[in-house]
């Protein structure tokens, strides 16, 4: 009888010590990997690239927003920083990631880089308008942060930074991706793989186009396994009839894409990906706080995407007479505020904030465009306030469930939403939230000179275009 306990007693021990190496070397792995990754982080940039902390702007009744606190809001720019540049880049790529604490969803919204906003202010605190994309420019990108959430009512904190070698990169390292293309894209593609070959110093191979040209080129002809070089290319074009809207829906893409693939690659992979990557980003996140966003990364999934604004003017010749820029008008900045809080954090009623709302009348008084070029689908966010009212700063920012009706408004059959096609006066629907890509759409837009690649088609503008315009009046 003895011998048999001591039996039992002897196999019950060397099955605990099995489970003990076991959970040792878990730990043990676990703790490699926190120290790998630890390493890696310290090959980030986590000054801000003029070496001073950011003071965070916000709207006032912004920070009181409920809602938000639920939401982590990340503001991400590709930059387009030539050699030859000084200072900042421009910021060719600006996306808001906001994650929800809770689904662990992520939603994406491109900013088209062409949007009138205010960007800047005189030496007497009134605000000077011009594009967007001319805020990273003028500061770096903790400015263009701040001048998202003072014209959008967010609270973003945290911005990462990244120069578009480091796409190339990432996709190389990840093996490439399969993208649909059109003979369009295809042809555009290859033509600025050119300079971003000479910009990364990485090789490319150039498709072939069929021969002869299809009837219609912004068909997709059949998916295309791309590298680093090209598929950062295909995320520059915008010489189709999507203009930037197109060329930003194709970045959330390649994106969603590379998500997909860092998700089910091995940790050499990654960790490699950290080496050539990570001295290419500039980040005001501290190693704590990355470190505790990636702990969840195997249960974040994009979902949904769009681009800011929905509702707009553009066209030189609506644009140019009014702003003096090449540009795009929202029509609202105030319905299209509203609408960008019911996509990311599903408020619905948003009232923006008496800062917003100035801004929009300017914009309105300025341009003449208003909610006369709001889609069809989004004319329930039109409120009955009289243009220089309801600035009241301790409302704002809040929702209202009750404020409106979205069932008392329907898209018509076509789901065409321009207005005055004589006048290009158009409006451009909701398509990028499509799960399936499509570039064959026509949305309608004017595009550039498709045979023209100089220059000015592969920088983010014309930099910064100082305007006269200021909102005095609103301030």
């Amino acid at each position: 009888m003895s011998r048999k306990s001591k039996k039992k007693r002897g196999t019950g021990r060397k099955v605990l010590f099995v489970f003990e190496m076991l959970v040792l070397l878990i730990l043990v792995g676990a703790l490699f990997i926190y120290t790998q990754i630890n390493k890696k982080l310290d090959k980030l940039d986590f000054k801000s690239q003029s070496g001073e902390d950011v003071e965070v702007q916000v709207n006032e009744g912004v920070s009181d927003n409920q809602v938000l606190h639920g939401y982590t809001n990340i503001a991400l720019f590709g930059v387009d920083k030539r050699a030859e540049d000084g200072g900042y880049g421009n910021s060719d790529t600006a996306i808001i990631a906001s994650i929800n604490n809770d689904s662990k969803e992520i939603r994406l919204v491109s900013i088209y880089r062409d949007t009138y906003l205010r960007v800047n202010e005189d030496s007497e605190g009134n605000g000077i308008y011009n594009k967007f994309n001319s805020a990273y420019l003028l500061g770096g990108p903790g400015y263009a942060m701040n001048i998202i959430n003072t014209n959008m009512d967010l609270d973003i904190e945290n911005y990462v930074s990244v120069d578009f070698s480091a796409m190339a990169t990432v996709i190389d390292c990840l093996g490439g991706l399969d993208i649909p293309l059109s003979y369009e894209e295809i042809e555009h593609m290859n033509n600025y793989c050119v300079e971003t070959s000479e910009q990364t110093g990485k090789d490319y191979t150039p498709i072939e186009k069929p021969d002869p040209a299809p009837a219609d080129e912004s068909q997709i002809l059949d998916t295309y396994h791309l590298n680093g070089v090209q598929a950062t290319a295909y995320c520059r074009i915008r010489q189709t009839a999507s203009a930037d809207m197109g060329r930003t829906e194709r970045q959330r893409l390649v994106l969603s894409l590379m998500a997909e693939k860092a998700k089910s690659a091995g940790l050499n992979t990654l960790l490699d990906i950290m080496d050539e990557v990570f001295p290419m980003i500039t980040t005001n996140f501290s190693k704590s706080e990355l470190i505790s966003l990636g702990k969840n990364i195997l249960s974040y999934r994009l979902t949904e995407n769009t681009g800011f604004p929905v509702d707009y003017i553009m066209g030189k010749e609506n644009t140019v007479p009014v702003t003096d820029l090449d540009c795009l008008i929202p029509t609202t900045l105030e319905t299209n505020v509203s609408y960008l809080h019911e996509f990311l954090f599903g408020e619905t009623g948003y009232q923006p904030s008496g800062t917003v709302l100035k801004r929009s009348d300017w914009i309105l008084e300025r341009t003449g465009f208003g909610t006369d070029n709001i889609a069809q689908e989004r004319r329930y966010l039109i409120t009955d306030r009289e243009i220089g009212t309801g600035y009241d700063e301790t409302t704002a920012g809040t929702s209202d469930e009750n404020s409106y009706d979205s069932s008392e408004y329907s898209t018509d059959e076509t789901g065409d939403y321009s207005y005055d096609s004589e006048n290009s006066y158009g409006s451009s629907g909701d398509y990028s939230t499509d799960e399936s890509y499509d570039s064959s759409g026509d949305y309608g837009y004017s595009s550039s000179d498709e045979s023209s690649y100089d220059s000015e088609d592969y920088d983010s503008g014309s930099g910064y275009e100082e305007t006269e315009y200021s909102d005095e009046e609103y301030y």
